[in-house]
């Protein structure tokens, strides 16, 4: 390993630091070097406060004149929730500027590799660029598109079961990877479920790690079925609480929203929501990232619809049999494998007893 990846590897632990706090902004660490010596340490800590070269700056304790700077994000040059990052990084006598990715946002979008070149600073580009650009997937994604990225997870048996054939499904995954989810919940704006899903297992779909953020909850809820009793109900005063439905209900929306519940009008698609008009006003939302939790009904409809794009599939090593025990993707499914939904090969993890495959979708 060479100082410049390092460098730039602590810059990513840093900026993972915001996870979960800095949406719909992307997480960005920095890192100020001075004769091969850290001298100061910065990141987005949260969504409107300092980004991460301002909060590098702020910590310094010496002077960084003729300093390097490595940050995992290029720097910005416009005037948002803060000033210009350029302008901190010129002002400081910054000499060299060493960025992981570029950064698609076309206010930015090279514009601050540009101004910091010419001022005389030189800028290489592209350092751990692979690992850079892993941490900030959603971020990417819904600048460039406006709609969220969508992660599907769900927990399977050894023969690709998410339920016995009584129903039960509590639990198939061990605790720790029941403990990563609670991280990945905390990590993504919302997280999604089908109105099938509330009715079986009444969850909250909260983050239960302290001092984490919990996620907005989506229901996607065609016909507006969500009981008034149900703990989604009851606590959206609590956790921000959307309801994506089609129905006309007017005395049922009035109740609800008196619990603290959002409505979102969706129109049907097929005699379900349409779920990329869905996608399309929760950007408007500004919730960038969701973790989709539901059922075999709302994972096959998200693949099926191009936007799921990443797949978490955690395999617990248990056996369940039954041909009319559930399995994790319903639907009417496909006709031929020819028109199959493609998966990256996956990334393999052990965790705990179970095995997590993580897939992008191609």
């Amino acid at each position: 390993m060479n100082n410049h990846e390092f460098f730039m590897r602590r810059a990513i632990e840093l900026a993972l630091m915001g996870k979960g706090r800095v949406s719909p902004n992307p997480m960005v660490g920095a890192v100020i070097v001075k004769d091969g010596r850290i001298i100061a340490e910065g990141c987005h800590r949260e969504y409107g406060g300092l980004h991460a070269e301002r909060d590098a700056f702020s910590r310094l304790r010496e002077p960084c004149g003729g300093a390097d700077l490595y940050v995992t994000l290029e720097p910005c040059a416009h005037v948002g929730k803060q000033p210009p990052c350029t302008e901190a990084i010129i002002s400081h006598g910054i000499k060299r500027v060493f960025v992981g990715s570029d950064d698609p946002n076309p206010l930015v979008n090279g514009k601050g590799n540009a101004i910091l070149r010419e001022h005389g600073i030189e800028v290489k580009t592209g350092i751990l660029k692979d690992e850079c650009d892993s941490i900030n997937r959603p971020f990417f994604h819904y600048i460039q598109t406006g709609t969220p990225y969508i992660v599907c997870k769900y927990a399977m048996t050894a023969d690709g079961k998410i339920a016995a054939v009584g129903g039960d499904s509590k639990w198939i995954s061990c605790d720790k990877s029941r403990r990563l989810v609670h991280e990945m919940r905390a990590e993504y704006k919302g997280i999604m479920v089908g109105i099938n899903t509330v009715l079986a297992d009444d969850p909250m779909l909260n983050c239960r790690i302290p001092d984490c953020p919990s996620p907005i909850r989506i229901i996607c809820d065609t016909q507006l079925r969500l009981p008034p009793d149900s703990k989604i109900a009851k606590t959206a005063s609590e956790y921000r609480t959307i309801i994506a439905t089609a129905s006309e209900d007017y005395e049922k929306r009035h109740a609800l929203e008196k619990m603290g519940v959002e409505i979102l009008d969706v129109s049907k698609k097929d005699g379900h929501l349409n779920l990329t008009e869905l996608s399309r006003s929760l950007g408007k939302l500004r919730i960038d990232g969701i973790l989709a939790e539901g059922g075999a009904e709302l994972n096959f409809s998200l693949l099926k619809e191009g936007l799921c794009r990443r797949l978490y599939v955690f395999i617990a090593p248990k056996i369940v049999g039954g041909q009319t025990a559930k399995t994790p993707v319903g639907g009417v499914g496909i006709d031929r494998l020819d028109n199959c939904i493609r998966l990256s090969a996956p990334r393999i993890s052990n965790i705990g007893d179970d095995i997590l495959l993580d897939y992008e979708v191609i």
